[in-house]
Formats: structure tokens, C-alpha cells, sequence
């Protein structure tokens, strides 16, 4: 095992005349290695790694009927304004099956890969993302280093500043939004769905590696064919054009307050910043508090500390394995932060206000 030493010669016995062992401790990167494989173990043998194929055998079907019955609603009923309604009813659904997506691009679903990646396109299509963009954003990134700047995107956002070195770099129009960002931010979140759309065809059309680089780039057009046929043919050009801004303003909405909890205003670590994988998981991470209700909302994804450790375990059992993580965070005197829905907002909006604060004493 890899040491430092605290004492580089231990003090000699008055008894024995014999020098004492020097005074050692484990690197903090071992070390951080090591308790990590003592957590996993202690999940692994809980059975909590397991597949829940028949949690996603009712999930699956039941989130597939909230898209079907918006779209039945659409073609039988004749009410423009009835039909925004429904668009904000289809947000709420498209928003439901993303979270089925990012199950799948984590592996929780099927035990082959090669299952997993069938429910990725399956959804691809319905939502109109590209699952190899998600994947290469969301896995191969923000999962290996959240939080951390020059390595997690999701920090990474033209016109908010999650640090102070964040807030160094912005320039222009960008800075004049900083300004007001904890106002901001809700408004924001309207655009995400539509900002995911449009970087899922910018990673295509920019030398992105694709899993499926026949199948992706169909599942976009198709979903667009679809989705822009259904309304114009139904609701008209103005009902369809208003449709559209509901649908997107409130899957964003609900898609940004699902996944801005996750880690936003947790420590942003600096790009030579060194603290242990499983550490880094836990102090980047927030909990809201696990209920039924907030399970359901949140896909699972408010136990964020126990997804990001074990990013392949399925939904179901996280709760179960956060009696697990907390226990052993406790034990080893690693922080864990949990709060309630309300309360993970607020620490948001604060965070953001106090970080813009600079620039409106400026303006002042």
C-alpha cells in the first residue's frame, strides 16, 4: 500500500533501546479506492446491484401510455385551448420517459447491453434525442468528474456562474444575464429540452461518435416528421406553434428542476483538484429527501449520492441503498447532504444570487 509518512523516524524505546515503527497513514487516493471497494461490497451483497426486470416491465408500458393518451387527446378533441392543456400533460410525459431514458444509458434495465441500447433508440425516437450525444455528455462526462471545471459540461453554461472563476470568464450579453441569474433561472430551464434537442443534432453533425451512426440520425427526423405532422395536421399552425412552446417550456421546466438538484451550488472542484472517486461522488451530490411522491417525480434521481456511486443500480433500490451509504458515510466522517424539494431550490437561488453579487455591486 502506498504510504506517507508523518513521522520520519519514531522515537526510540528508554525500555528496549529499540526505534518504534514510524508513525504512518494510507494515501488519501488509496485510501479513498479502498473504502470504495468496501461500500460496493456491502451493496453488492445486499442484492441491490440486481436487475428489477419486473419493476421496468410495468414502469416501462405505464410511462408509454401517459405519450399515448396525450396523443389520443389531440386527435379526438377540438379545443385549441384544451389542447395547450395537453401540451403541458405531454411535457410532464416526454419528461417521464427521459428519466426511462437515462435508466437505459446507464445499464439499470436489461442485464445485456445490447438491451439497454434498444430502449435508448426506442426513446431516442419518442423524444427526439440522440442517445450517443446523451451518453457521451452525461456518462463518459459529468458522471466521471461532476463538478468538476474543464471536465463536467454540466457546469459548464454560457450564461450562469456556479464559481467565481465561472463568473471571471463572462463577457457581454452572457455577463449581463449573470447578472440576474437567480431571476433567471426558472426562465432558463424552459429552454433545456430544446437546448438537448439541438445539441443532440450539433454532436451529429459535427463528427460526434455515434453507437448507431445509420439508425440515430433517422430517429431525429422520424420523431420530428411525427411530432410536427401530428400538430399542424390537428391543431393548425397557430395551436400547433403554441403547442410547441408549452410542451417545451414545461418539459424543460421539469427536466432542469430534476436535474439542477442533482449538484448544482454542491463544491465545483478546481481542474487540479485531487479528492478520491468515491469521494468526489458524494461531496459534488445532493439528495432531496426520498418519498414515494419525490421518487416518482424525480425518476429515483433525488438518492443522487447512491446513483452517482453506483450509476447502474436500478431506481427501485436506491432508497434502499441509501440506509447503506449513510451509515458508512457516518462511520468514515464522509459529508452527505440531503434536504428537502424546497429547500434544494433555495440553496440554488442562493447560490446563484450570491455568485452574481459581484456584478450588480459593480453596476451599483
Amino acid at each position: 500500500m502506498a504510504t506517507k509518512n508523518l513521522v520520519l523516524n519514531g522515537p526510540v524505546s528508554a525500555v528496549t533501546g529499540v526505534q518504534a515503527t514510524p508513525v504512518t497513514e494510507p494515501d488519501p487516493m488509496r485510501l479513498d479506492a479502498l473504502q470504495y471497494g468496501e461500500l460496493r461490497r456491502l451493496v453488492r451483497e445486499s442484492g441491490l446491484l440486481d436487475r428489477q426486470t419486473g419493476y421496468y416491465l410495468v414502469k416501462i408500458p405505464l410511462t408509454a401510455c401517459l405519450l399515448a393518451a396525450s396523443i389520443a387527446f389531440m386527435v379526438l378533441v377540438d379545443s385549441g385551448p384544451l389542447q395547450l392543456l395537453n401540451a403541458a400533460f405531454l411535457g410532464f410525459a416526454f419528461a417521464q420517459l427521459a428519466l426511462i431514458a437515462h435508466d437505459a444509458g446507464h445499464q439499470q434495465i436489461c442485464a445485456s447491453a445490447r438491451g439497454n441500447h434498444f430502449i435508448s433508440l426506442a426513446m431516442g425516437l419518442l423524444l427526439g434525442l440522440v442517445p450517443s450525444w446523451w451518453n457521451d455528455k452525461h456518462n463518459l462526462r459529468h458522471h466521471v468528474s461532476p463538478n468538476k471545471q474543464g471536465e463536467d459540461d454540466d457546469i459548464n453554461v454560457s450564461i450562469l456562474a456556479f464559481s467565481e472563476g465561472d463568473l471571471a470568464n463572462k463577457r457581454g450579453l452572457h455577463k449581463q444575464i449573470v447578472k440576474y441569474q437567480a431571476v433567471m433561472f426558472f426562465p432558463v430551464l424552459m429552454l433545456a429540452a430544446l437546448s438537448f434537442f439541438f445539441a443532440g443534432i450539433h454532436y451529429m453533425l459535427t463528427g460526434g461518435k455515434l453507437r448507431y451512426p445509420a439508425v440515430e440520425p433517422l430517429l431525429v427526423v422520424a420523431n420530428l416528421a411525427a411530432y410536427l405532422g401530428l400538430l399542424f395536421i390537428f391543431l393548425g399552425p397557430v395551436y400547433a406553434v403554441l403547442f410547441i412552446l408549452v410542451h417545451k417550456a414545461v418539459e424543460g421546466v421539469y427536466m432542469g428542476s430534476v436535474f439542477a438538484p442533482n449538484h448544482k451550488a454542491m463544491p465545483v472542484l478546481a481542474p487540479d483538484e485531487q479528492i478520491g472517486f468515491m469521494r468526489q461522488q458524494i461531496i459534488t451530490s445532493r439528495n432531496v429527501k426520498a418519498h414515494p411522491i419525490t421518487d416518482f417525480i424525480y425518476g429515483g434521481l433525488n438518492c443522487q449520492i447512491e446513483h452517482h456511486l453506483f450509476p447502474n443500480m436500478p431506481r427501485n433500490n436506491l432508497r434502499k441503498a441509501q440506509v447503506i451509504v449513510k451509515e458508512f458515510c457516518k462511520k468514515h466522517g464522509i459529508p452527505y447532504h440531503e434536504t428537502s424539494v424546497l429547500g434544494s431550490q433555495k440553496e440554488i437561488v442562493g447560490h446563484l444570487h450570491r455568485m452574481s453579487a459581484p456584478l450588480r455591486s459593480k453596476a451599483a
